[in-house]
């Protein structure tokens, strides 16, 4: 057997790529399933986030080709990512594991939020009986690493995130945040973070926008803002100085004609949109209307470096501390302990 890991991320593709491979809750049993049909494949984790999408895999070595197989096709987007694609295999693949786990591997070194993803994809796989001895024990020894980075490293020190990023742009744009208004289209960990920032930098008034109404009523009271359903969005798009989007839709939730028609009412007042989802939330073209400042993810990126410098001087201990980790980890002995 060979532990194999098959992916695509920020730095092999853009957001128009890896939107295409993308896996969202509701859609990763089905695609376990379907990977673990997927001859001399015996054990299966899929990590899909909005910067990479990932196979982990416990397979017959000369299986390899027939997994790259199945994510170029699984979405129907036949071809077109396989150039994109990365293989890693055995050692490779465990330091890989272990440094995706402590953050080693994101757009923004260090970010806390990858682990978190990481156990839910872990749990699932678990779930759907995907799992067995080998990425059982590679995920659980990942956890632990990244437990000791976080504990002996400064590696999470700086307040750096892409909503941290997404509010140091706006902040470009307006010169405070005490008289404007902010909608949050989402309800998960990423706009509660964008709301955080906001809240914290003075925001005058928040509106969160979700399709289940009472969990945008719930994160919006936290921070003395009001909860709509998403169908509302439009409605109240003009009211937004700030819009900022980052949910899991397969469709576009915020169109041209939408942002035409809010920005008609709102007389040239700038508005800044951040789309921090993948698949996009926004569509693309409404960066051609004036007085729009949009940003997807993939833009955040020169914002993010900026924050770095701290998280990279830890990283290096920390990839230290991977490659130790990393070095006795077994794949062919089920019980030995990593």
């Amino acid at each position: 057997m060979a532990l194999l890991i098959l992916g695509i991320n920020h730095r092999t593709a853009p957001v128009e790529i890896r939107e295409k491979i993308v896996f969202d809750r509701a859609a990763l049993p089905r695609g376990l399933e379907s990977l673990g049909a997927v001859p001399g494949v015996e054990e299966a984790v899929i990590v899909s986030t909005c910067n990479r999408t990932e196979v982990y895999v416990c397979a017959a070595p000369e299986r390899a080709e027939d997994v790259v197989g199945w994510l170029d096709t699984h979405h129907g987007a036949t071809g077109s990512i396989r150039d994109r694609l990365y293989l890693l295999r055995d050692r490779e693949a465990v330091k890989h594991c272990f440094s995706v786990a402590c953050g080693l591997d994101s757009m923004i070194v260090g970010e806390a939020q990858i682990l978190g993803q990481l156990k839910e994809a872990f749990r699932v796989a678990g779930a759907e009986q995907a799992v067995g001895p080998v990425l059982h024990r590679l995920f659980q020894q990942a956890f632990s690493v990244a437990k000791q980075v976080r504990t002996h490293t400064k590696i999470g020190a700086s307040a750096v995130s892409v909503a941290y990023a997404a509010i140091t742009l706006a902040r470009q744009i307006f010169a405070g945040f005490e008289r404007h208004t902010a909608l949050l289209v989402g309800a998960g960990e990423t706009i509660e973070l964008v709301a955080r920032h906001l809240h914290g930098n003075g925001l005058a008034r928040m509106i969160v926008a979700n399709r289940n109404l009472e969990r945008a009523q719930a994160l919006a009271a936290r921070f003395s803002g009001f909860g709509i359903p998403l169908a509302d969005l439009p409605a109240h798009l003009d009211e937004a100085d700030i819009l900022i989007c980052s949910t899991a839709s397969p469709e576009v939730l915020v169109t041209y004609d939408m942002v035409k028609t809010a920005l008609k009412s709102r007389k040239h007042r700038p508005m800044f949109i951040g789309d921090i989802a993948v698949p996009r939330d926004v569509e693309p073209r409404v960066a051609d209307l004036e007085d729009v400042y949009l940003y997807t993810i993939d833009d955040l990126q020169n914002v993010v470096q900026e924050n770095l410098r701290t998280r990279h001087r830890a990283a290096d201990q920390a990839r230290e501390l991977v490659a130790a980790e990393a070095l006795p980890f077994d794949i062919t002995s089920p019980t030995l302990d990593a």
